[in-house]
C-alpha cells in the first residue's frame, strides 16, 4: 500500500484548465482514494476501488472520465451507474463542478420518478456523460433513445448497493451495450461475491486499490448499550433525551421496524420521519429535504434507503438493531463526523445479538465499549425540537426558480435576516426552504401574499 498522505493533485497530467479549477474549488491535496486510484485511473486501466461513502471518491472518477472526453463529440463519452437517485444527482452535480473549466460539458441524469420525455429531449440536444440508475438506463437503451457506441468510460458506483438491490442483471444488459474496448471502473465500499463476478465478466485485469477507512474515524465516540427485547424503543428515545443531538440517522434492520420506530417516537414528541425503500420519489424527497435542512430531528432507515445521502452535519448516528455485517456497522458509523468533524454513535444490542458485536469488534481491530442504559438523563428542558421548519413552495426548477429567488423574496421583500433563513432546495416541481421555527408561521403568510420571482406562489408549512 503507497503512502498517499497530502499528494497534490498538481502531480497528475490533468488538464492545466482542470488543475486552475481544482484550485478555485479548495481541492489542493487528494484524499487516499483519489492518490490511490487516480494514476491506475488515469493510465486508462480497469479499476476496481474498494473505499468508504463521502471519502472522495466521485472526484476519483470523475476526474478520470473528464480527461478521456472530448467535448466537441457530442455523443455519450462515459456512463456512471448508481444504486439511487439521490446519489446520481450528487454524482451529476460533482462532475459538473469538475468540468466547470472545460468547454461546455454536458451531463444528464437518468434517473426514474421522472418523465421520460424531458431526459429524451435533453439526449437528443447531445450529452457527453450519463449519470443514472440502471433500470432507467435500460429503458432509454431498449427505446433507442440512448447510444452507447461512443462511449469509453464505464464507472460503477456503490457496486455493492446494486447488487444489493438486485440489479446484477440490468447492469449485465447495459454492459454488453457498451464497447468492448472501454475502460471499467468500479467503486464498491464492500467487496462480495457478486463483485468478483462483475469483475470476471466485464473487466479488463483490473487493478485492485482498497483503501482503509481514515484514521479520523477515532473522533468518532462509539458506545454500546445492552437492552432486553421490549425496551429498544424507550432507549431510543432516552439516549435523544440525554444527548440531544441537532440531527440523528437511526438505523433499524428492516422495514417494520422503522415505520413502529418513527410511530413511537412521534408519540412522545419528537420530529421524526422514516425512509425505506416502497416510499415514492416525492415522499422520499420531501423526507430528505427536511432532514438535510435540521427541520426533522430523526431519520429512521433501513441501511439500503440510507445510502446515497450525505448529509454534512449529522451529530449522531444510532443503531437501533446491530447489522449483522460488520463492515456495513462501519459504513453507518462513518456517516458522523464527517471531514473532521467529531460525531457520536450510538448502538443497541440483545443477549442475541452479542455474536454480530463480536463480529464488529474483530472488524474494528478493537473492544466495544458499554455504558448503562441507567446513566441516560433527560438533560434540556422540554422536548428535544429541531431548530428549522421547512416551508414548501410550489413550483421549482420547471417555472425556472432559483435559490437567490426565494432568498430575495425572505429577505428583501419580507424582511428576515439572511441567518433566519436555512437551506434552499430547489427541485423540478417544488421549492423547500428552512426557515428558523420562530418564524414559520409568518414567512409563510408572507410568501403567500407576496411574490417569487414576480409571481404569485402557493406556500406551506410541511
Amino acid at each position: 500500500m503507497t503512502h498517499t498522505d497530502n499528494i497534490a493533485f498538481s502531480t497528475l497530467p490533468l488538464h492545466p484548465a482542470t488543475l486552475d479549477n481544482l484550485q478555485q474549488l479548495g481541492y489542493l491535496s487528494m484524499t487516499p482514494i483519489q492518490a490511490a486510484s487516480l494514476p491506475t485511473a488515469l493510465a486508462g486501466k480497469d479499476l476496481i476501488a474498494q473505499a468508504q461513502t463521502g471519502s472522495g471518491k466521485t472526484a476519483a472518477f470523475g476526474l478520470a472520465l473528464l480527461e478521456r472526453l472530448n467535448p466537441r463529440r457530442f455523443a455519450v463519452q462515459a456512463l456512471v451507474l448508481c444504486p439511487t437517485r439521490e446519489l446520481a444527482d450528487q454524482v451529476t452535480v460533482e462532475i459538473r463542478r469538475l468540468a466547470r473549466a472545460l468547454d461546455n460539458i454536458k451531463v444528464v441524469t437518468l434517473c426514474g420518478g421522472v418523465a421520460l420525455r424531458g431526459q429524451r429531449a435533453s439526449l437528443e440536444n447531445g450529452a457527453h456523460i450519463i449519470v443514472g440508475t440502471p433500470g432507467r438506463v435500460m429503458d432509454h437503451l431498449a427505446r433507442g433513445y440512448l447510444s452507447l457506441e461512443a462511449l469509453n468510460t464505464l464507472v460503477l458506483d456503490e457496486a455493492d448497493r446494486m447488487l444489493d438491490m438486485g440489479f446484477f442483471d440490468d447492469i449485465a444488459t447495459v454492459t454488453k451495450q457498451c464497447p468492448p474496448e472501454r475502460q471499467t471502473l468500479l467503486f464498491s465500499a464492500t467487496y462480495p461475491e457478486g463483485i468478483e463476478k462483475l469483475a470476471r465478466q466485464f473487466m479488463r485485469t483490473p487493478e485492485q486499490i482498497t483503501v482503509q477507512a481514515s484514521k479520523t474515524q477515532s473522533l468518532i465516540e462509539q458506545r454500546f448499550y445492552e437492552v432486553t427485547r421490549p425496551t429498544r424503543f424507550e432507549v431510543v428515545a432516552k439516549l435523544l433525551n440525554h444527548f440531544r443531538p441537532e440531527s440523528t440517522l437511526a438505523f433499524c434492520n428492516t422495514k417494520q421496524q422503522c415505520k413502529d420506530l418513527v410511530t413511537y417516537l412521534q408519540q412522545q414528541g419528537f420530529s421524526a420521519q422514516a425512509l425505506y425503500g416502497e416510499l415514492e420519489q416525492r415522499e422520499r424527497d420531501q423526507v430528505l429535504a427536511q432532514f438535510a435542512n435540521r427541520s426533522t430531528s430523526v431519520l429512521v432507515a433501513t441501511d439500503v434507503a440510507s445510502r446515497g445521502i450525505d448529509i454534512k452535519e449529522l451529530s449522531a448516528v444510532i443503531n437501533v438493531d446491530i447489522t449483522p455485517d460488520p463492515e456495513v456497522h462501519v459504513h453507518r458509523v462513518g456517516r458522523t463526523g464527517r471531514a473532521g468533524e467529531s460525531g457520536l454513535a450510538l448502538s443497541l444490542a440483545a443477549m442475541y445479538e452479542m455474536g454480530a458485536v463480536g463480529k464488529i469488534e474483530q472488524y474494528q481491530k478493537h473492544d466495544s465499549v458499554w455504558h448503562k442504559v441507567e446513566e441516560l438523563t433527560p438533560t434540556g428542558q422540554g422536548p428535544l425540537l429541531p431548530p428549522m421548519v421547512t416551508l414548501q413552495i410550489l413550483g421549482g426548477r420547471k417555472e425556472k426558480i432559483r435559490p437567490g429567488d426565494v432568498l430575495g423574496a425572505l429577505t428583501a421583500d419580507a424582511g428576515y435576516s439572511r441567518e433566519q433563513i436555512g437551506k434552499i432546495n430547489v427541485t423540478e416541481f417544488t421549492t423547500f426552504v428552512a426557515v428558523n421555527r420562530d418564524i414559520a408561521q409568518q414567512a409563510m403568510q408572507k410568501l403567500n401574499a407576496g411574490k417569487v420571482k414576480g409571481k404569485s406562489v402557493r406556500c406551506r408549512v410541511l
